[in-house]
């Protein structure tokens, strides 16, 4: 089988497609055939020895897949073989098979294609915690989405809508903006693409906002947008550390005081691990309300699995709106 493989740490350009063995699935697995995998930000830090996971080499990135189950290991009773799925794993997407923790998979159902059954475990998954979860979102709140056309960031507005919340949207273009508007904000900003002046930065998050602040902010970004955004914070708000493709930032724990704020990191990926029994009815209702169209992930770019490598370009360049996925077929 091919597999596009990282032999060693650096960028995209040092992934390499090789052939491979078919894996055999163990106890408790099974082994898809890989459809679709959708790329998402830790898979560009992954290979590059950044990300808090450090798989042995060779590996293959990529950790967010929709495909059809062909095999299963010792003790595994389904999904049957034939059935489509969803699942996530450690590592090992971008491969035309893939072996997953049977716990891990989900039916995707017949309405929905492989690329937006990839599309939604990770990114909608991540935004469902965070706001239920971690922020509690209440209907009638206001909620800032940094990177609001990202894949995330689409999510974290479509979630948001249906929770109720007024959703207030920031982009660094103004097509990205015009997204973010298409995906339900109720009104979207445009910040500069480097956040050199933090004042006018903090006073563009509160205008928009309003008096009373954002009583949720959702950050993927971080970086110095980080602290421009806090100062934009409702008394007893909510900010949601969720990436650092701009880099960690530094947070004054001086504002967190004088907000009454809680800073709240979000980390899926544990969280389905410590909570399976909440992540898989969390994942059903994200499938019920793909079918019903409340929310639409968003594939704006596709690439063949050998030309992988520009799938994780786009996405570590910040040019993506909506998801990236590579495909098998």
């Amino acid at each position: 089988m091919r597999s596009l493989m990282s032999v060693a740490p650096g960028g995209p350009d040092t992934l390499q497609l090789l052939d491979v063995p078919v894996p055999e699935p163990g106890p408790g697995e099974l082994r898809l055939a890989v459809r679709a995998c959708a790329i998402n930000y830790p898979d560009t830090l992954v290979i590059e020895d950044k990300y808090q996971i450090r798989p042995p080499r060779p590996f293959a990135p990529g950790h967010e897949v929709a495909g059809v189950v062909e095999a299963l290991g010792p003790g595994v009773t389904g999904p049957a073989v034939g059935t489509r799925v969803i699942a996530s794993a450690p590592h090992g997407g971008l491969a035309e098979k893939l072996i997953a923790r049977a716990a891990h998979c989900t039916p995707l159902p017949d309405g929905l294609s492989f690329e937006v059954g990839a599309s939604l475990l990770v990114t909608y998954g991540t935004s469902y915690h965070a706001l239920a979860d971690r922020a509690r979102l209440r209907a009638g709140e206001t909620l800032l989405v940094l990177g609001a056309a990202g894949g995330v960031g689409i999510a974290a507005i479509e979630l948001g809508k249906a929770m109720g919340a007024r959703v207030i949207a920031a982009a660094s273009t103004e097509d990205k903006a015009a997204v973010a508007r298409a995906h339900g904000a109720d009104a979207a900003i445009v910040y500069p693409p480097a956040a050199t002046d933090g004042k006018a930065l903090a006073a563009l998050f509160k205008d928009a906002c309003g008096k009373g602040g954002a009583d949720v902010i959702y950050d993927p970004v971080g970086g110095d947008y980080a602290e421009p955004a806090l100062r934009a914070i409702a008394w007893g708000g909510r900010y949601l550390v969720i990436g650092f493709p701009a880099g960690i930032p530094r947070i004054p724990l001086n504002l967190t005081l004088l907000k009454g704020c809680d800073i709240c990191g979000v980390f899926w990926g544990s969280f389905v691990e410590r909570e399976p029994d909440k992540h898989r009815a969390q994942v059903q209702e994200l499938l019920r309300m793909c079918l019903d169209g409340r929310i639409r992930p968003e594939v704006s770019a596709r690439f063949p699995l050998e030309q992988g490598a520009e799938a994780l370009k786009t996405l570590s360049g910040r040019k993506a709106i909506g998801k990236v996925v590579v495909t098998m077929e």
